[in-house]
């Protein structure tokens, strides 16, 4: 498979502007969606932030930390495995997307 037009901008939306787009297309052929491309990549940066120290500071001169950075990956990870945001080759799985019809089941709570 080939990276559409459609599909690279999602990626660099996703990825940032400055991703090697040779690398994603390998990435994409192997992988089959966009959506593991990226996973697969912020899981990659992720993995880096965790292998360096959380924060370095030498006093009076520089405090620098990563913990932020680090929650941000996890949060974007989170919401890529949750469906968020939908990429342009997301299979249609009939769950009433924009242009259909959704099913919501309701279920009695139990009672105390």
């Amino acid at each position: 498979m080939a990276l559409t037009a459609a599909v690279t901008a999602w990626l660099k939306g996703e990825l940032g502007p400055t991703v090697d787009l040779a690398d994603l297309e390998v990435r994409y052929t192997r992988l089959g969606t966009a959506r593991a491309v990226a996973l697969e990549v912020l899981r990659e940066r992720l993995a880096g932030l965790r292998a360096q120290p959380s924060s370095v500071n030498v006093s009076g001169v520089v405090s620098v930390t990563f913990a932020e950075n680090i929650k941000a990956y996890e949060r974007q990870i989170a919401a890529l495995e949750n469906g968020e945001p939908p990429a342009p080759d997301d299979p249609d799985n009939g769950d009433g997307g924009p242009n259909g019809i959704g099913l919501i089941t309701l279920h009695a709570r139990p009672r105390r």
